[in-house]
């Protein structure tokens, strides 16, 4: 349901909220080499972030990528939001124009409720929430 891009921004995202701070900057390249993304299309996410403060960046030879305690904040969607917007999860996933409860795809009653419940989630929980299951290996970092 995500692009590649999507989940490329939030793995980022989440690498940067474990271990990066104001005091501890993180490079795109690194970033790049521990999540097995490629560089130059990660540092092309990281800016779109940056300039949608989504994320904070610094120039210079300790310059690089971390996150505000209000970043930390941000409900996981905006990042999905800034990368590719939030349209996949009203649209018919056949590609119907029409999709709806009133004229339904044969897809649209198992699909719908899944599409709602990830959305929630990614709206209810923060940057935070999520960094938080990987820091206590709940969860991990992977592509």
């Amino acid at each position: 349901m995500l692009s590649n891009s999507s989940k490329y921004a939030i793995n980022a995202v989440l690498y940067l909220a474990v271990h990066a701070s104001t005091n501890n900057k993180i490079g795109v390249k690194e970033i790049a080499d521990s999540l097995g993304i490629p560089t130059a299309f990660l540092a092309k996410l990281l800016q779109i972030l940056a300039r949608k403060n989504a994320i904070s960046s610094s120039k210079g030879p300790n310059g690089g990528f971390f996150l505000t305690q209000n970043e930390l904040n941000t409900p996981l969607i905006k990042i999905v939001h800034h990368i590719d917007g939030v349209s996949k999860f009203t649209t018919c996933s056949l590609g119907l124009k029409d999709c709806s409860p009133d004229k339904p795809c044969p897809l649209h009653y198992t699909v719908q409720p899944f599409k709602m419940e990830f959305l929630k989630e990614l709206e209810e929980n923060t940057i935070y929430d999520f960094a938080l299951k990987v820091k206590t290996g709940e969860a991990y970092l992977f592509i």
